[in-house]
């Protein structure tokens, strides 16, 4: 069986991490594949929303291989690497369009890094969050010590990090880690249901809203709102009236079904 699967199916790509026996821990050879399946799924003008999620219900996937950590002197560099086929959360963050992470169980160390890089997780109630970088003697270089505290707050951050514990998803939903907990059989239906939500979207508002949000995200919030002012004067100046109508009426018309 491959490291790695993709399914593609209306406008929504499904990528497993399939390493169930290992816990689906980041090899050379996952981390490989998965910058290769973000980059086929980037030119992929049929796909408009992507789901990531670990095969079994033990683990979404429990970081970087240590056994490879312990046999290769220079695996230990990918904990620090800067490009997508080293560095997941890299080929993650590289995706244009929406990731939704299905946290189906454990999400560890570099699994809760790669998580982090999601733009929505759901999580079933097997899902689990820990930080053991300080435990296993490595500093964090996926961006968890810095995007955890924006998260939930400086002093859960801490604790995190500082002690190594675990979190339940239900904790992790309560701390505003997590859009909401679902059973196990219910994870990948409410995800793609959700995907299938996002993807009636048009791809330039799917790809243009992402990326607004994320770019502001890290910046001051006068100079975020002077950059959504910048790029809504330029999207909005190719929107016509008959267009706007036409949406307006399909919002309406979605409404009274909900």
């Amino acid at each position: 069986m491959p490291d790695l699967v993709i399914e593609r199916s209306d406008a929504i790509a499904t990528i497993t991490l399939n390493r169930p026996d290992a816990m689906n821990a980041l090899s050379k050879a996952l981390r490989r594949d998965l910058a290769d399946a973000i980059n086929g799924i980037n030119a992929d003008d049929a796909i408009r929303v992507v789901i990531l999620t670990g095969a079994g219900h033990r683990a979404f996937t429990a970081g970087l291989d240590l056994k490879e950590l312990g046999h290769d002197q220079d695996a230990l560099g990918a904990a620090n690497a800067e490009t997508a086929d080293r560095n997941p959360v890299k080929a993650i963050e590289m995706c244009t369009k929406p990731v939704i992470g299905a946290i189906n169980g454990v999400a560890i160390t570099g699994g809760f890094e790669l998580a982090l890089a999601c733009d929505v997780l759901i999580a079933s109630v097997d899902a689990r969050f820990a930080d053991t970088h300080g435990r296993v003697g490595i500093m964090p270089g996926w961006g968890l010590s810095q995007k955890l505290s924006r998260l939930v707050g400086l002093y859960r951050a801490k604790e995190l990090s500082l002690t190594g514990n675990f979190i339940d998803a239900q904790t992790a939903q309560a701390w505003g880690l997590v859009n909401r907990v679902v059973a196990r059989d219910e994870l990948m239906p409410q995800a793609r249901q959700l995907a299938a939500e996002m993807a009636q979207l048009e791809p330039v508002m799917l790809v243009g809203l992402k990326r607004l949000i994320d770019d502001g995200f890290g910046l001051p919030l006068d100079a975020a709102l002077a950059l959504e002012q910048e790029r809504s004067i330029q999207h909005n100046r190719a929107v016509t009236p008959a267009a706007v109508e036409a949406r307006r009426a399909a919002v309406q018309a979605r409404g009274r079904t909900q």
